[in-house]
């Protein structure tokens, strides 16, 4: 993959105030009288010019400053062909003119080190975390991630098809980067290796926790435990109509929208993170909750709910979702996005990911 330029692009009709200054400085400078130098005015039109504009337009409007520059020296002592004032009033735009150059190459290497870690984030993260099949049986779902930075982090969400229904889990690794990107891989292959086993949803915590514990440590250390966790909730959702049943592991609970109405799923007895089993010894207690033909179900991790807008505010998910008539998952997202965005400005400071689940009301639909 090539990757373009991403520095600011010159805006010609921009160009034309730096240019325009200088013109305007030069006349003016001719024109005043002999004690009065306006010279070391020119040194705006380069200043200005990184604002709209790349490398060669700063050096272009830098080369015709000091062209001024010693136009209005020639012209005003033409006996003396430049003073001592005007070289040194030259010498100086020169090398602000050199170091804005320098700064505006300096600038656009970084914004292409910037495109190039985005890019490797996003192919890194679609391999980690695939999208969602659009259909899960009867059921339809659908999922949004939306990073905080160009850094890859570790929210994750992974769904498994059983014979009576489907098993989803969404997760929160704790940290960002590669160690964070890490620790979901290892738990969403354990996850799809384990889901498709007809074990009891507490086997399968067991065994995902487990798998954790095991890939932070080394053997016979233990010095590592608890230094890295993973919040989790794992479901199994019938395909017919019947209860969710849902083991929480310190991840924040799933809602329920019903006719426009949403209701937090309380957990009674969470288990503490995923990879504290071995200081814990969680014994993994299983809830259970209604889910209705026409329902929505809504999954997320601590990004959503803890967004925050410019005064600080979290982010109300239940009471910002009211009334939402959207039973597509994609168009539910889609409209959620611009909500969550819209609330914090347009800029997260975490990981935020959803997962919608909705069971259809009628077949086929």
């Amino acid at each position: 993959m090539s990757q373009r330029r991403t520095g600011p692009r010159p805006r010609w009709a921009l160009v034309a105030i730096p240019i325009a200054w200088i013109v305007a400085v030069s006349v003016i400078d001719v024109l005043a009288p002999p004690d009065i130098h306006l010279g070391p005015l020119l040194v705006a039109a380069p200043a200005i010019t990184p604002s709209f504009g790349g490398p060669r337009t700063v050096g272009l409007v830098a080369a015709l400053a000091v062209v001024a520059q010693t136009l209005i020296g020639v012209i005003r002592d033409p006996d003396d062909l430049l003073s001592a004032n005007h070289e040194a009033q030259i010498i100086a735009l020169i090398l602000v003119g050199t170091s804005l150059v320098v700064f505006c190459v300096l600038r656009e290497r970084r914004a292409e080190e910037l495109t190039q870690v985005r890019y490797v984030s996003e192919v890194a993260q679609r391999v980690v975390l695939p999208p969602l099949p659009g259909k899960l049986g009867p059921l339809r779902a659908s999922a949004l991630y939306l990073a905080a930075e160009a850094r890859i982090g570790g929210d994750l969400y992974a769904a498994a098809r059983t014979t009576s229904g489907t098993r989803l889990i969404v997760g929160d690794v704790q940290g960002k980067g590669m160690t964070a990107v890490n620790d979901a891989a290892l738990l969403l292959g354990a996850f799809r290796v384990a889901a498709h086993r007809e074990a009891a949803l507490d086997e399968l915590m067991t065994y995902l926790d487990r798998s954790v514990c095991w890939d932070l440590t080394e053997p016979g250390e233990t010095s590592r435990y608890g230094e890295t966790f993973i919040t989790a909730t794992v479901m199994d959702i019938p395909d017919r109509n019947g209860p969710v049943r849902m083991i929480s592991c310190g991840h924040p609970p799933p809602v329920i929208l019903h006719d426009g109405r949403p209701t937090t799923i309380d957990v009674r007895r969470p288990a503490p993170p995923l990879g504290l089993g071995e200081l814990t010894s969680p014994r993994y207690h299983v809830d259970s909750f209604p889910f209705e033909p026409g329902d929505l179900l809504l999954v997320h991790t601590d990004g959503v709910t803890e967004a925050r807008d410019a005064t600080g505010a979290f982010y109300p998910l239940t009471d910002r979702i009211t009334g939402w008539s959207e039973s597509d998952p994609d168009a539910f997202l889609t409209r959620f996005r611009h909500d969550l965005l819209r609330h914090v400005g347009g800029h997260l400071n975490d990981d935020a990911a959803m997962v919608v689940v909705t069971r259809p009301s009628l077949p086929g639909t």
